[in-house]
C-alpha cells in the first residue's frame, strides 16, 4: 500500500473484515482485513498502533507503513476521561461518526452507544454476560493479564428498531483476531465501515482492564 484509496472505498459493497491485533513493546497494533462470506482475508486495506502510554486521546488508521497518508482515525473529546466521547473523523478531519463507553458498576455487560451523522444511535451490548465477567476477571489476573485471554467475547449494535448493525466476534485462536461484519439496513447499505472499524478497535483496546 503507497497511496491512501479515494474516498469512493466507503461505497464498496464488501461487509466483512477481520481486525488482527498485535502487541508491540510499547504499542498495540491494528491490522484491518478485508473477507469474503468465508473469512477468507482478502488483503490489508490499513492498519492503526495504538500507544499504551497515551490510552484512547487518538488513534489513527494508516495505509503505508511511513505512516504519511492518514486514512481515518478516532479521538477522545476530553482527556483522562474514561467516560468521554470519542469522534470518528476522516482524512480531512471531517466527523464522520462517535462512540461512547458507558460505565455502570450495576451493569454486568459492557455497553457502547455509536452515533451515525445522520443522527441514528446503535447500542452495543455483549452478548454473554458471563463471558465478559470472566475477561475482566483475568485481566486483573497477575502475569497473565497481557496474554490474550480464552474468551470468545461477542458484541452486537443494533438499530432503535432492533436491527443488528454491526457484529464484533472475537476468533478462536491463539493470536487475537475479531471478525467484524456490517450487515446492509434498510437502506440497502451497511454503515460507514470506517466507523465500524474505528469502533471495532475501540472495543477491544478501550475496555476497563
Amino acid at each position: 500500500m503507497s497511496e491512501p484509496p479515494p474516498d469512493a472505498v466507503v461505497d464498496a459493497p464488501a461487509e466483512r473484515y477481520v481486525l488482527r491485533h498485535r502487541r508491540t513493546p510499547t504499542a498495540d497494533r491494528y491490522e484491518v482485513m478485508r473477507a469474503d462470506e468465508r473469512g477468507r482475508e482478502l488483503g490489508l486495506l490499513c492498519f492503526a498502533e495504538h500507544d499504551r502510554s497515551a490510552p484512547g486521546e487518538h488513534v489513527t488508521f494508516f495505509t503505508d507503513e511511513a505512516k504519511a497518508h492518514p486514512l481515518f482515525g478516532f479521538r477522545a473529546r476530553r482527556r483522562l476521561d474514561l467516560g468521554t466521547t470519542y469522534d470518528v473523523t476522516d482524512r480531512h478531519g471531517r466527523r464522520i461518526g462517535w462512540f461512547r463507553k458507558h460505565f455502570t458498576p450495576a451493569s454486568l455487560t459492557s455497553t457502547w452507544t455509536l452515533g451515525l451523522p445522520d443522527g441514528r444511535e446503535l447500542i452495543g451490548r455483549q452478548r454473554s454476560a458471563k463471558a465478559d465477567v470472566a475477561r475482566r476477571l483475568w485481566e486483573v489476573v497477575p502475569l497473565v493479564a497481557d496474554v490474550p485471554g480464552p474468551f470468545l467475547l461477542h458484541v452486537d449494535f443494533v438499530t432503535a428498531e432492533g436491527r443488528l448493525a454491526l457484529s464484533w466476534a472475537k476468533r478462536a485462536g491463539v493470536r487475537d483476531a475479531y471478525r467484524v461484519t456490517l450487515p446492509a439496513l434498510d437502506d440497502g447499505r451497511p454503515i460507514d465501515w470506517r466507523v465500524g472499524m474505528a469502533m471495532g478497535v475501540a472495543i477491544d483496546a478501550l475496555q476497563p482492564h
